[in-house]
């Protein structure tokens, strides 16, 4: 019996020295692996982010700014924090060494916290002694290029691994993108024949020129340059076949394309006097193009929308009315799982169209901005005289759909020119014309063109005597969105929102919802009982004025302090009912709580001694008995 314990001590001795030694060796030889079970794929790095990093030529340091000691007292930041954390590790260490991580917390007047200062990371206040919670990534590069998230809002947490990849991305590549910029629209300012003065450049192209290198392209271009990052068209119209087929070329070699088109575009005033202007054509053209790549436009039709409708002033003076074709978008109309549009409240767009996806096209056609449901299309002709706008209401029937007015559109197209480049087109010796994509087309199109104007979304102030812009609408920032993302590689591009960090607890609220359902009409037959005693109570004591002739009877009396005990009896009930409800919640707490500390590994531990239990009850095996002189 002895030597039979002391060999099984023995051998649990050896397992447990065992596994201790795979431990270690799994911890060395099985660094940095790991397996994502979770539902919407969390922590799994998306190949574009992949691939940004294995284009990085030469290293870069990024560092992270996180107060973690005083992130403890702050249950909402603290688990993105760890999130944000184990997310940088990772990318360090696929970097293969070309990214350099410091993990810097900050303390109160500090040299970090002037270094955070510095690199455009910024704290903020959690008391009246200065202490600041810093939450930021900056990143510098061999070329003293810098960029910085200057704080990592918990809610476009979604958006993390874009927001790191997009910076890694800035700062392997510092260079300004070059953006080709075709419009035939005044946006440029210049020489305005009808007022006889200069014109100023719009904002939104201001704002532009700030960020890009933005090259102008004349409609009657017949080539698109290799370094182009990103094509912009705006209000695309009596373009030349060689034009178009040079913007087909470009598409089909995986071009990034930024592109505005409209049924009428109310900043084409090509004359002054309405009447002159009945037959000009204000409708945007790319019609041939816009199939190829899927994306179906009608320009005779407009969308008139009650549900969006802004107010607007009359020409002629008087109160504004409401105009069913100026639309003001709010966060309900515009995407939040896309990073162009996610981070916007407002736009306004003005008599715009709408797009739909070809069927069967080989596209993937996502909507970025829509209508409401109380939403219709008409004839673009009815703008071409109406001096009142609230006329588009009649005849108004809403359809109940929601029309798209802007979409991203990815993937593979084929040429819109079949039959090959149009007469006059001739191709260098040696290059052949491109039948379909080399490489996916990302396209980014909006059915209005107005929306860059500036009266759409630009108040202009006098301060102090100088002219200042500032922003009634996110127009702007919907724009410098859609080239900053277009502006980056393929590979960034492909890199999406996705899912939250932190999830609800869906059990625990759909029993809340049970619960509080269960409650609410005895409350509410409580309120009522309340309000009605109340009431009663109410009309008894204005009938007692000890000023006046007038004295409550005995029965009176009686009756009042009845109603007075009543009241206090309902509110007591009251107050019961709600706590029964918090209760509930607690107590289904506790249950899972006992389940998950003691349930479980209880039903663990005694299915264990079950099967010890039947092991031991289990006869020894009876060695055989031979004989020793055999």
């Amino acid at each position: 019996m002895t030597q039979r314990s002391t060999l099984g001590w023995g051998a649990v001795i050896a397992l447990a020295l065992t596994f201790i030694g795979l431990t270690i060796l799994c911890n060395y030889s099985l660094a940095g692996w790991q397996l994502d079970l979770t539902q919407n794929r969390l922590y799994t790095i998306s190949p574009g982010t992949d691939r940004i990093l294995k284009s990085i030529k030469e290293p870069i340091d990024l560092y992270f700014f996180y107060s973690a000691q005083a992130a403890e007292s702050i249950p909402q930041i603290q688990p993105y924090g760890q999130r944000v954390h184990d997310f940088l590790e990772e990318l360090t260490q696929r970097s293969d060494g070309m990214i350099h991580l410091h993990i810097i917390d900050p303390k109160p007047y500090s040299v970090e916290e002037d270094r955070a200062s510095e690199l455009g990371v910024t704290g903020t206040a959690l008391n009246d002694a200065g202490t600041r919670f810093y939450f930021g990534l900056a990143g510098t590069n061999s070329t003293n290029g810098q960029q910085a998230i200057p704080f990592f809002d918990p809610t476009k947490q979604r958006f993390l691994e874009y927001d790191v990849a997009k910076l890694i991305y800035q700062l392997a590549h510092p260079d300004k993108p070059a953006v080709a910029w075709l419009s035939t629209l005044p946006m440029t300012g210049g020489f305005d024949p009808q007022s006889g003065q200069m014109r100023q450049p719009w904002v939104v192209y201001r704002q532009a020129e700030q960020l890009f290198d933005i090259q102008p392209l004349q409609p009657t271009a017949t080539a698109i340059g290799p370094g182009v990052r990103v094509l912009v068209l705006v209000d695309p119209k009596s373009l030349s076949p060689a034009t178009q087929f040079a913007i087909d070329q470009y598409a089909l070699r995986g071009g990034h394309i930024l592109a505005f088109v409209d049924p009428d575009a109310e900043a084409d005033q090509q004359a002054d006097n309405p009447m002159q202007s009945m037959g000009v054509d204000r409708a945007s053209h790319l019609g041939r193009l816009l199939s190829a790549w899927g994306v179906g436009f009608n320009p005779q039709q407009v969308i008139a929308d009650r549900g969006r409708a802004l107010n607007v002033a009359m020409r002629q003076g008087g109160p504004p009315v409401e105009d069913v074709a100026f639309l003001g978008l709010d966060k309900s109309s515009l995407s939040q799982s896309d990073v162009i549009t996610s981070g916007l409240s407002s736009v306004n767009v003005a008599t715009a169209g709408y797009l739909t996806p070809i069927k069967g096209a080989a596209v993937r056609f996502e909507p970025l901005m829509w209508s409401s449901t109380d939403a219709e299309p008409i004839p673009a002709q009815r703008f071409a005289m109406l001096p009142d706008p609230s006329a588009l209401l009649n005849g108004f029937k809403p359809t109940g759909q929601r029309y798209t007015i802007g979409a991203r559109v990815t993937g593979m197209v084929k040429t819109a020119f079949p039959d090959g480049p149009p007469q006059g087109v001739a191709l260098p010796a040696g290059r052949r014309d491109l039948e379909a994509s080399v490489k996916p087309l990302n396209l980014v199109i909006f059915a209005d063109t107005d929306l860059l104007s500036d009266e759409l979304w630009v108040r202009e102030e006098d301060l102090f005597g100088q002219r200042i812009f500032a922003a009634a609408a996110g127009n702007g920032d919907l724009v410098m969105n859609a080239l900053d993302n277009l502006s980056g590689s393929s590979d960034l591009i492909s890199v999406r929102g996705r899912a939250g960090f932190t999830r609800p607890f869906l059990r625990v609220q759909a029993l809340q919802r049970v619960a509080d359902a269960r409650f609410h009409d005895q409350e509410e037959q409580l309120q009522q009982e309340l309000q009605q005693t109340q009431q009663q109570l109410t009309l008894l004591q204005s009938k007692r004025n000890d000023k006046s002739a007038l004295i409550l009877t005995p029965e009176q009396q009686e009756e009042l302090e009845h109603f007075e005990t009543e009241k206090l009896q309902i509110r007591k009930r009251l107050r019961a009912v709600q706590a029964g409800l918090v209760s509930d919640i607690d107590k289904l707490g506790t249950e899972l709580k006992v389940i998950d500390i003691i349930v479980m590994p209880g039903v663990f531990a005694l299915a264990a001694l079950l099967i010890a239990a039947v092991r031991r009850r289990r006869p020894a095996p009876v060695p055989d008995k031979k004989d020793p002189l055999s």
